[in-house]
């Protein structure tokens, strides 16, 4: 049988290089890697992963742990994952809860069984969904970076700027002259549903302008929420001269209820949505949103992850902040001009 150590001999480096080139996760020469697989390739070396993990003590195998992939926001960061765990060299376990408040408890038990390296919890904080992290708890798991949450002292925490996109859609509608600015919000039991909600009121009241109930709905993410959270809105405030939808797919609702309504968007109604969907710029007419980019969430929840279980690893303390919030940015179309 054709070892490590064979291919390292013909090679002529170190096993620990022959493991860096495999895994890629440590960066070596070209001319090197080429070496490496070269010698690979000639020798028909297939690794032993499950012999390598009970040595090395790791499995090469990071876990996520997800839930609401129907939603765009959630599927694209598991994207982002995926991405980023075949460039750092890792296996990826997908483990789904059925919803965000389904019990925890199996879920992590058979991560623990499978040995992964690191966890990402990828599921949104809805309610009190995170009551089961304890200090107890998470002494007996390996690293974890936790996604779309609150900060929480000790946590690593990796998440989108929702009061910050939130705040840019709100400021070009009063910049563009709006002065009747509702808003349909996502479920409120939701974290990322109140920090838009949240920045809309405050920055409502910074600019002077009204935030009064009759400007404010409750939506719960889909496209009917939308359309009827207008139709309510319109009764409740005749006057409305624009909208903040919490996400694409209740802005489109929107869009159809102002059409019903006889609202030209954007003459008579301007409208704002959030996620950037690709079909946002091919809504009639093409959406104004915010981009958050959670591809790049996931790939940064990887990152931070990875520098966990490296220095968990090799024994010292990871440097640099807990917390990374990314910026959005606002994509602005002819919905609100």
């Amino acid at each position: 049988m054709i070892t490590i150590k064979d291919v390292a001999k013909r090679a002529q480096v170190s096993p620990g290089t022959i493991s860096n080139v495999l895994t890629g996760k440590r960066r070596v020469s070209e001319l090197t890697r080429s070496r490496v697989l070269s010698a690979v390739e000639e020798l028909g070396y297939h690794p032993n992963i499950l012999a390598r993990s009970l040595i090395n003590r790791r499995s090469e195998t990071i876990a996520v742990v997800a839930t609401g992939l129907e939603y765009f926001g959630p599927s694209q960061t598991v994207v982002g994952i995926e991405q980023e765990s075949h460039d750092l060299g890792y296996f990826l376990m997908l483990s789904l809860l059925y919803q965000p408040d389904s019990p925890v408890e199996m879920a992590l038990s058979a991560l623990l069984g499978r040995r992964v390296d690191g966890i990402i919890w990828a599921v949104p904080e809805v309610s009190d969904n995170r009551k089961w992290i304890t200090p107890e708890r998470l002494e007996h798991l390996p690293p974890m970076v936790f996604l779309s949450m609150a900060p929480r002292p000790g946590l690593t925490v990796v998440a989108a700027d929702n009061r910050g996109g939130a705040t840019q859609a709100v400021r070009h509608l009063a910049d563009t002259g709006r002065r009747t600015i509702g808003v349909i919000t996502g479920p409120l039991h939701w974290w990322e549903a109140r920090e838009r909600c949240d920045a809309w009121v405050e920055t409502m009241r910074q600019i002077g302008l009204p935030t009064d109930d009759s400007l404010q709905v409750e939506g719960n993410w889909s496209a009917a929420s939308g359309e009827q959270g207008l139709r309510r809105l319109l009764t409740l405030r005749p006057d409305i001269d624009a909208v903040f939808a919490c996400n694409d797919q209740m802005a489109l609702g929107a869009l159809r209820a102002a059409h019903a309504a006889g609202r030209r968007v954007p003459e008579d109604l301007a409208v704002v949505g959030y996620d950037n969907i690709p079909e946002a710029a091919y809504f009639q007419p093409p959406l104004t949103t915010v981009y958050q980019g959670m591809i790049e969430v996931g790939r940064a929840a990887v990152r931070k992850l990875h520098t966990m279980i490296e220095a968990e690893h090799d024994g010292y303390a990871v440097a640099g902040p807990l917390n990374t919030l990314l910026s959005p940015e606002l994509m602005i179309r002819e919905s609100s001009r």
